[in-house]
């Protein structure tokens, strides 16, 4: 997938210094969650197959089951991130595992 030009612009638009980039109000951290919850909304699609707001495949009883609210941490300091759940509580998402509160390395 690339970026067009204009949507870049329009992301980068307020972003006047450097500075403006990394650190707890900056860019990089608006976007980094909803691509985390994006991840994690794809992992959870292929643990029980089906999408959300889909009917699960006959004979499948396990389903989606709302989000669950985590704070996790990195160098640009604190996020929430709402993590999908499934009923039967046996999705284990990767890409940030249960109990994990750092998320180094994301950046």
């Amino acid at each position: 997938m690339a970026i067009s030009n204009g949507l870049r612009d329009e992301l980068l638009n307020g972003c006047k210094r450097p500075e403006d980039l990394p650190g707890d109000a900056g860019l990089m951290k608006e976007l980094k969650v909803p691509l985390m919850e994006r991840m994690l909304g794809a992992e959870l699609t292929a643990h029980p197959g089906h999408e959300a707001g889909t009917e699960p495949p006959p004979g499948q009883a396990n389903r989606r089951n709302r989000t669950a609210a985590k704070r996790v941490k990195g160098s640009d300091g604190e996020a929430p991130l709402a993590v999908p759940r499934d009923r039967d509580s046996s999705f284990a998402p990767e890409r940030v595992r249960k109990g994990q509160t750092r998320i180094d390395g994301v950046e």
